[in-house]
């Protein structure tokens, strides 16, 4: 199975799908953040290993704890994704921070910085500069 085919794209969307299933109903782990979400999967080709991009809303202490919990819970993980999902292997799950989510909104807070530092325009100025043009 190719990495792109349309069978390897259709098991990344399922894994997500129950994956994220699993971890808003079935973990009890008091680390892991309710607020954890998982953004993307990418399972290998050979069905071995997982790749699991997961984003948590809260500080650093909290997204530490979470993937800790994550990870101590990977074999209860990757048992209930094998009860729910009918594939030839379970995938070993490595989990990762995603961090893009913070990324844009850090970039749209230094945006909304520059635009704010920038001065108002009178309009009876604007318009003296383009009735020139008419």
């Amino acid at each position: 199975m190719r990495k792109n085919s349309m069978k390897n794209t259709q098991i990344n969307e399922e894994v997500l799908r129950v994956l994220a299933e699993i971890i808003r109903g079935d973990i009890k782990d008091p680390r892991v953040c309710p607020m954890t979400s998982v953004v993307a999967v990418e399972v290998a080709p050979d069905l071995k290993t997982c790749k699991a991009w997961i984003s948590v809303l809260g500080d650093e202490n909290a997204i530490k704890d979470t993937l800790a919990g994550l990870n101590s819970a990977e074999g209860y993980i990757r048992r209930e994704l094998a009860r729910k999902i009918n594939l030839r292997n379970t995938p070993e799950i490595r989990f990762i921070v995603d961090e893009s989510i913070a990324y844009g909104v850090r970039m749209s807070k230094m945006i909304d910085d520059v635009v704010a530092t920038i001065p108002e325009r009178d309009e009876n100025e604007l318009e003296g500069k383009y009735k020139k043009l008419d």
